[in-house]
């Protein structure tokens, strides 16, 4: 599978800010979609934000007026600037790439820690 590398990552109080990033290279398909899931320990794999190629974006409840997802200059690259960083955002932030075939097949990365100290 073509590796899909994140960053960004790290330790940070609250109210503070990261910006993380992912690029899937050396891709050999068209992405349907580029995003940020989040998991826990002890909870569900849940949404963050998402952008599709044609540029939607949709943001979990959380995430809005805090969060922002933006496609970078290099192709198949996102960011994910975070802001005003509460206790509760501490996870593994993990990309999301969406392929365009019908199946829209998920493919994933490792995962990036974010953890916000009260």
């Amino acid at each position: 599978q073509v590796p899909i590398v994140e960053s960004g990552g790290g330790l940070v109080q609250s109210g503070g800010s990261l910006r993380l990033s992912c690029a899937a290279s050396g891709i050999m398909f068209e992405i349907y979609s580029m995003g940020w899931y989040r998991q826990a320990p002890g909870k569900l794999r849940e949404l963050v934000a998402a952008i599709t190629s044609d540029g939607s974006i949709n943001y979990a409840d959380f995430a809005k007026g805090r969060f922002s997802i933006s496609r970078g200059s290099a192709k198949n690259t996102i960011y994910l600037q975070m802001n005003s960083l509460k206790p509760e955002d501490t996870s593994l932030y993990i990309c999301n790439v969406v392929d365009a075939t019908p199946d829209r097949y998920d493919y994933w990365g490792r995962g990036t820690q974010v953890t916000v100290s009260s």
